[in-house]
């Protein structure tokens, strides 16, 4: 806890953002760390309410209340060594998690949060600007060698984490580079990309060794998914070279749309978008949309769509409009009801804020395209209606057939599964939806049915946040460390 009474002295300090004007010229992050004074006061405000359900609305089980009090005390360096010891990579959740426990917070009962999540980034930040992370090589090696195949979180907090332990560690990336999603997924308005590079290269001063461009599978990608692979691994050649291997590959392939128009110019999944503009950023070829002046539809209400509309108004978009087909969601959710537990309220990004409309209970039945002209077979428009709720079940709304004007249309109505010739090339059980067959509890936790496989992160429960795959890396390695080792001291 941080003032027992400070909940009572201080409102919660809400993040500030540059103006729209600016930032919308920028792919920079645009929101600045709480300054250390206004850190201690947000956490001040963390009651001594007995039982913390922060701890657990939070999938890593961060020990909230202890580093609020350090904070507020101003002892930053015991602060991040106990954000340390149950997160790996603070940078990432303090930016771009949807923070579940705020949502859990006591305090959110009858007033507002504790502001967790701005003073998660005001540690990481503050400890970066002081050199307080530090590579953590192991004390002695094992001779173990293990294998992760992806760099996304779930994938670098098990590197890590089996790293430190003393085991051989390498990384493959199919990628060009290192971060999976969090490289190529995420807009670098919401995620600095040196932070990735900052973390890797403590990952290297601990042993862990990273190779790109490398594709562990036996059958042809699935449509929408991206690759810079140049080498190609067999899973078979992985089993014989290594000790253990822990499949992090993240859930991949795009929901789709089949309607009428689909082959249409202009209809892109969203990551066909958003993955060439984090490129652009980074310094390659330019993306090749551009939708500058031109209309811009975003078919799905999630973070990936919310993406898709910062992306285009960077790029200048004539308009935006965003459509989802669940209705549209309560503007406050009754707490007493809901908490500690995720509730279902209207989300408004950032993104939004800088110009979008919005449109709930949308069905998309057609994309059109121009008929004759330059234009010919590109896409201007989408056929769409109206839907209601009956019964449970989703019905059209008689007479409510309409056409929104479109030049682009992006799809970003989530991730259904994982890259299918990764499973099938280490052929590992699958759940019915597609994912690896794994539990999570147990003597064989994160065991897959193929001895010395195992799988964590979103390629084992779907998709998911950043800190869910964290938290299944993390228990991953010590999955693993406890197989091969017969004991373990890492941390579940």
């Amino acid at each position: 806890m941080g003032k027992p009474t400070g909940f009572l002295e201080y409102e919660r300090i809400a993040d500030s953002y540059e103006p729209v004007a600016k930032r919308i010229t920028l792919y920079k992050e645009f929101v600045p760390r709480l300054p250390d004074g206004k850190a201690k006061i947000q956490a001040a405000r963390c009651m001594d309410c007995g039982i913390p359900f922060c701890n657990t609305g939070c999938p890593v089980n961060n020990i909230i209340p202890d580093w609020n009090d350090l904070v507020y005390r101003g002892n930053w360096q015991e602060a991040i060594e106990v954000l340390h010891s149950t997160n790996n990579f603070p940078e990432f959740t303090s930016r771009i998690c949807p923070a579940p426990c705020e949502e859990a917070c006591t305090l959110n009962i009858p007033h507002t949060p504790v502001g967790i999540k701005s003073i998660e980034r005001a540690i990481i930040d503050k400890a970066g600007e002081n050199g307080w992370v530090v590579p953590q090589p192991p004390m002695q090696k094992t001779s173990k060698k293990i294998a992760v195949v992806g760099s996304g979180p779930a994938g670098l907090a098990a590197a890590q984490q089996l790293a430190r332990i003393g085991h051989a560690v390498t990384v493959f990336e199919k990628s060009d580079r290192i971060g999976g999603l969090l490289r190529y997924g995420i807009p670098d308005f919401k995620l600095d990309k040196r932070l990735i590079d900052w973390r890797m290269a403590q990952m290297k001063a601990e042993g862990v060794a990273f190779a790109t461009g490398v594709m562990v599978t036996n059958t042809r990608l699935a449509a929408g998914i991206h690759s810079d692979a140049k080498k190609i691994i067999m899973s078979e050649q992985l089993r014989k070279d290594f000790d253990a291997i822990v499949l992090a590959g993240g859930s991949e392939v795009p929901r789709d749309l089949p309607i009428p128009g689909r082959e249409y110019q202009g209809v892109h999944f969203a990551l066909e978008f958003l993955i060439p503009q984090n490129k652009e950023v980074a310094g390659g070829r330019k993306n090749p949309i551009n939708v500058k002046g031109k209309h811009v539809l975003v078919i799905g209400g999630g973070d990936t769509g919310s993406d898709c509309v910062g992306t285009s108004n960077r790029h200048g978009a004539a308009s935006i409009t965003q459509i989802e087909l669940m209705p549209r969601p309560p503007e406050q959710e009754n707490g007493a009801l809901t908490w500690p537990y995720w509730p279902l309220r209207l989300r408004t990004s950032s993104s939004h804020e800088e110009g979008c409309e919005r449109d709930w209970a949308i069905g998309t039945k057609a994309f059109i395209a121009h008929e004759s002209g330059p234009l010919r077979g590109h896409l201007k428009a989408v056929h769409a209606v109206r839907l209601e709720w009956k019964d449970g079940k989703m019905q059209e709304v008689p007479g409510s057939e309409f056409e929104i004007q479109a030049d682009f249309a992006f799809l970003a109505m989530g991730f259904v599964s994982p890259v299918g010739g990764v499973l099938e090339a280490f052929g590992v059980a699958k759940d019915p939806r597609g994912n690896v067959s794994a539990s999570t509890e147990g003597s064989v936790a994160y065991h897959t049915n193929v001895p010395r496989v195992f799988a964590a992160g979103d390629i084992r429960r779907g998709q998911s946040l950043v800190v869910w795959a964290i938290r299944e890396g993390r228990q991953c390695a010590r999955a693993v460390d406890e197989f091969l080792m017969g004991e373990t001291v890492l941390p579940r």
